[in-house]
């Protein structure tokens, strides 16, 4: 990856040490990996990286990268730990820890178990009582959220979407009336479909903002309705790693009760009595039935 630091000053290690959970007892820590930019890796991850008994790692390789871009060391045992044989090393790993391991678990960017492996391990470790903590630090999903202009008081992260049109669609289906800004991750080749798909589901006026390479070299951010990102797209060679922003569905016009004399007409015509119909819209529509009311014997020219 390019960094938009090329060197990184090694930070001096942290003072203290990892707590233990209790005597003779290891335990797991979470520890967010640089999502570009060498010079966001904390004083904490690198004190880790250099001390842990074992560093559960979902890709050995990449984790060498970091070692060396950091110019450091490490002394534990690195073991893999990914999608494809987390379920069957999870045991292992917590067999370790039963034993006094410190044991950190680090991904190939960003925040352990948002959208990579990390998930079933603190569950299993939860579920035995062994301690777990983080070592919180950088986070694409905070990032883009932050950058994206749009409302962050409350939001919801919903990963990738499925890749087949029909899957899809129902999932965005689900969400059209999602009210809190929603996060997604996409590739790049996908990220057309994608905003197509947003776009029909949402409305091509919804505000949205695509977040690509953050806190790297060529990082750019860029906002607009879902309509003016799907043109960008789809005259574009979109390269790196994806993030999009959607603004939440907006608030619906409340209903007036005038909207619904139409609808007590048609129960009357149907042998309904003016006042069960009326209560049968309203408790149907979710309204005061006195304006209801009221409002229907306006439209025949009446006295309330």
């Amino acid at each position: 990856m390019n960094s938009s630091s090329s060197e990184t000053q090694q930070p001096m290690s942290a003072e203290r040490p990892e707590p233990r959970a209790a005597a003779g007892a290891g335990q797991i820590v979470l520890a967010a990996t640089p999502i570009g930019n060498m010079g966001d890796a904390t004083v904490r991850l690198i004190d880790l990286l250099q001390h842990a008994d074992i560093i559960a790692a979902e890709d050995t390789r990449r984790l060498h990268r970091l070692v060396s871009a950091l110019k450091i060391s490490t002394t534990g045992r690195i073991m893999s730990y990914h999608e494809h044989n987390e379920q069957s090393r999870t045991p292992e790993l917590l067999g370790l820890v039963r034993d006094g391991a410190t044991l950190l678990m680090v991904t190939d960017a960003g925040m352990p178990s948002v959208s990579d492996p990390g998930y079933r391990l603190v569950e299993a470790a939860a579920a035995e009582g062994i301690a777990v903590t983080a070592a919180p630090g950088p986070s694409a999903v905070l990032t883009a959220l932050a950058l994206s202009g749009l409302p962050t008081d409350r939001f919801c992260f919903e990963g990738f979407l499925p890749r087949k049109s029909g899957e899809r669609a129902a999932r965005l289906s689900g969400l059209a009336r999602e009210d809190r800004t929603m996060v997604f991750f996409e590739a790049p080749h996908r990220l057309e479909p994608m905003l197509r798909a947003l776009d029909a589901a949402f409305g091509p006026d919804r505000p949205a903002a695509v977040a690509r390479e953050l806190t790297k070299l060529h990082e750019q951010v860029l906002r607009g309705p879902l309509r003016e990102l799907l043109e960008w797209a789809e005259s574009s060679e979109v390269r790196g790693e994806i993030a999009v922003v959607v603004g939440g569905a907006p608030e619906s016009e409340p209903e007036a009760p005038g909207d619904h004399v139409g609808a007590v007409n048609d129960l009357i015509a149907q042998g309904s009595r003016l006042k069960d119909a009326v209560a049968t819209v309203a408790s149907d529509a979710r309204i005061s039935k006195r304006e209801l009311y009221s409002a229907v014997l306006a439209a025949r020219g009446a006295t309330p």
